[in-house]
Parts: C-alpha cells; structure tokens; sequence
C-alpha cells in the first residue's frame, strides 16, 4: 500500500469514527485498521 494509499485509509477511519453525519460501521473501522496494521513494519522484524 502507498503512503498515499495508507492516507487515504487513516482519513475513511477517522471520518467513521468522528464524523457524527457519519454511521459507525465496525466491521468497515475493523477491516481498515487490519489493512494498516499488515502494511506498517512491525517492531522486531
């Protein structure tokens, strides 16, 4: 994923969660943390 990429998803997952015009969606705020957790380096490795 392209840090523009990784921007773009950081702004869908604050806009789900701050956003009160906005309907919480969990599985969607689930799925894109798991999608930015596989792409950053993970300490250790």
């Amino acid at each position: 994923m392209s840090e523009a990429e990784t921007e773009r998803r950081e702004a869908e997952l604050d806009r789900l969660l701050n956003d009160p015009e906005t309907r919480m969606d969990a599985e969607r705020v689930w799925a894109i943390l798991a999608e930015i957790a596989r792409e950053r380096p993970q300490p250790g490795r």
